[in-house]
């Protein structure tokens, strides 16, 4: 059985891995996350490599290490986790009745047969129009307010979600399906993965 490593301790993505019922583990990556691309998904190719050569050299045993990074793109901005709730209010408000991108970069580095595979997968989101009371009532009211730019879909912002073209997952930061079309090109198949 091949040893499954996600290097992420985002709890979405853990939820998605979860929901498949495979055994993996977790290694987080310890790289500060930056890249010079202006590109979104670029510059998630770039962090999701980052994060997934951190966790390599951090193991010294044979895997695969998945390893993803997410932003939300519109109008040539990304947005990365805001750092405060004034900033995560600023961000809802210029996305309040906008189509945005959630873009997903994500690395599978085969340390069996020494290969990577880096791709991405963007989703487009519609979000309503929110008037001010609600961006104020959500950025005080939803606890993973710092995380994903801004908005948890998982979470209290799914009120102001019209719809979502493209693999719903990728909004969480990881799709299944596009990662095990890439673990097929890397030549396995769902029984070389162990379940919990």
């Amino acid at each position: 059985m091949m040893k499954l490593i996600l290097a992420s301790s985002s709890k979405p993505r853990q939820d998605i891995f979860n929901n498949l019922g495979l055994k993996y583990e977790v290694v987080k990556s310890l790289v500060e996350e930056k890249s010079n691309a202006t590109e979104p998904s670029e510059y998630v190719k770039d962090l999701s490599r980052d994060k997934a050569n951190s966790v390599a050299s951090q193991i010294n045993e044979e895997a695969i290490i998945i390893a993803a990074d997410s932003v939300i793109y519109m109008d040539g901005k990304i947005y990365e986790k805001p750092k405060s709730k004034e900033e995560a209010y600023q961000n809802l408000k210029e996305m309040s009745g906008k189509v945005t991108y959630a873009v997903t970069g994500v690395t599978i580095k085969d340390l069996y047969k020494n290969q990577e595979i880096t791709f991405s997968d963007t989703a487009e989101v519609y979000i309503n129009e929110v008037v001010d009371e609600d961006i104020k009532w959500y950025v005080e009211n939803e606890e993973h307010i710092l995380n994903r730019c801004g908005y948890a879909m998982l979470g209290k912002a799914s009120l102001f979600l019209n719809k979502v073209n493209g693999d719903y997952n990728t909004l969480f930061g990881i799709s299944p399906s596009k990662v095990y079309d890439k673990l097929k090109e890397l030549g396995y198949k769902i029984s070389d993965f162990e379940l919990k």
